[in-house]
């Protein structure tokens, strides 16, 4: 499962002295594909620029004089404002570069955006599992759920001992833990705890489960009733304070699933429409060519699923923060345009109240990569969601009903947003990266993809998909298309990277949120 395809060149091997030219040259800066020496000549849009010192790849050059107090344009778009007079030629970054107290239009003002769109896809279908109430399946696990932190190493032992016992039964993808580090110490009833509830109870009734097993301490906040809110049809409790201890609970447990696993096993790959598919978006380690390659690339698969009938789920608020204008504007209704706004208006009072501010999102490496703002890294991330309308807006691990698009209220930080996508019921994830990610996800397979050819090269253990060479909107279509059949095959049994290294359940991290009591 992966695209190998070097019929287009990728960033790092261009010529030096060739920046992402502008389009319609209405940018101020364009991104270098190389590293250039001080009184290198840039070719930009309308003629050269000389480089007025050394300026390393991936990173921003000012293609004319910006004056202090400009905004900055990069993709059409507004990425910052001039922290000082920056002339033609001059690297363009955090020292010259922020978004201050602009108080300018938020409006799109360009036609330059980038616009990824792709043909008809090409197939109606997965192989999955069809569960007997109907939803459908990209896995067919067994999990091993604690209610706390206080019970999650005996569900580690429980779930370790009886993968190794049913290892290789056909039809069950695994026998895994989903250990948390939450569930006392929490106010009942509180945000906090509610969200917990909410995340665990989508990820026990999840489609890739094919059977669930809580373990809880007994004495804990969240109780097993108030996590399956009395859903629990044939869903097992087992409490280690009633058992008499560790070993107790351990032997029961593996009763039990040996019972489960002759159920699983009974399971069979049928035909499934696309349409019942939902893709989680995910990006990571960005950089600055993240925005260029990878996340249009899997705009362009996003919207040929949606074109298939399927869902697709964008996330990670702190980062559409710049850019939440572009999907306000995609908004199918008014509703989910208004709650676009109410959510980027709480993060901003969120950060302010912890003593951070949005732009604190930019992690170093992302910096160290060429991204300067928030806004910058923002543009970039929204175009992993293609160009399909925004039909809905839901809280953190709600369940997704509906068609198409919908924005997820979730953190920037990937394993806490990818949490909250799966127990909204996200049956496959996509994961951009520029710098290297080791994310991985169970019970949902998760596809990793890589925005330059070099990382790719640095990390085939690691990544499926190399959108490298995707630097143009025709390229795009192609890796894109590519890569919509990628996700097709993951779903349809497909082993990920990731899936095949065992990474996918300490990767669970469940929003925290409220007072540690």
């Amino acid at each position: 499962m992966n695209s190998d395809r070097r019929d287009s060149v990728g960033p790092g091997t261009a010529a030096a002295a060739r920046p992402l030219v502008p389009r319609l040259g209405l940018d101020d800066v364009g991104l270098l594909l190389g590293d250039v020496s001080r009184g290198t000549l840039i070719e930009v849009a309308d003629g050269t620029v000389s480089a007025v010192e050394d300026i390393t790849a991936g990173h921003k050059v000012a293609l004319r004089d910006i004056p202090k107090g400009a905004p900055v344009r990069k993709y059409g778009e507004i990425i910052g404002v001039a922290l000082a007079d920056i002339p033609a030629g001059r690297h363009v970054h955090v020292h010259n570069l922020g978004i201050g107290r602009w108080e300018g239009p938020r409006a799109s003002t360009s036609p330059t955006r980038i616009q990824p769109t792709g043909p008809a896809p090409t197939r109606d279908h997965f192989l999955g599992y069809r569960r007997v109430d109907g939803r459908a399946a990209s896995r067919n696990y067994i999990v091993v759920v604690p209610t706390v932190n206080c019970s999650a190493t005996v569900a580690r032992m429980i779930a370790r001992r009886a993968d190794d016992l049913h290892r290789g039964t056909p039809g069950l993808d695994g026998i895994i833990a989903l250990p948390h580090d939450l569930g006392c110490g929490m106010g009942e009833g509180t945000p906090g705890d509610d969200i917990l509830q909410r995340t665990l109870r989508g990820y026990v009734k999840h489609a890739n489960v094919a059977a669930a097993l809580v373990i809880s301490l007994g004495c804990e906040v969240n109780q097993p009733e108030n996590l399956l809110a009395g859903d629990d049809a044939g869903i097992e409790t087992l409490t280690i304070q009633e058992l008499g201890g560790t070993a107790a609970t351990v032997n029961a447990a593996l009763h039990h699933i040996s019972n489960l696993v002759a159920q699983v096993a009974e399971s069979r790959r049928v035909p499934i429409p696309l349409s019942e598919l939902t893709l989680g978006l995910q990006c990571g380690g960005s950089d600055a060519y993240s925005g260029l390659t990878a996340n249009p690339t899997l705009g362009v698969a996003a919207d040929l699923l949606v074109a298939a009938g399927g869902k697709v789920i964008l996330g990670e608020t702190p980062e559409i923060y710049g850019a939440h204008h572009l999907l306000r504007d995609r908004a199918s209704n008014p509703a989910a345009a208004a709650r676009i706004d109410e959510l980027i208006a709480w993060w901003q009072e969120y950060t302010g109240d912890n003593g951070a501010t949005l732009d604190s999102n930019p992690s170093r490496g992302n910096r160290a990569g060429g991204i300067t703002t928030i806004w910058e890294k923002s543009l970039g991330a929204v175009l992993k969601s293609g160009t399909s309308p925004l039909n809905a807006v839901v809280g953190y691990g709600e369940p997704v009903t509906a068609p198409g698009l919908t924005f997820m209220d979730t953190p920037g930080y990937d394993p806490v947003s990818a949490t909250g996508m799966v127990a909204g019921g996200a049956n496959l994830l996509a994961f951009t990266t520029g710098r290297g990610s080791l994310f991985g996800s169970r019970p949902v397979p998760c596809l990793k993809i890589s925005s330059t050819t070099g990382l790719y090269e640095r990390m085939r253990g690691d990544i499926d998909f190399d959108a490298g060479p995707a630097m143009s909107h025709s390229d795009q279509v192609a890796y894109g298309t590519a890569l919509f059949e990628d996700l097709v095959d993951m779903a349809s049994g497909a082993e990920s990277k990731s899936e095949a290294l065992g990474f996918g359940t300490e990767e669970i991290v469940p929003w925290r949120m409220g007072a540690v009591l």
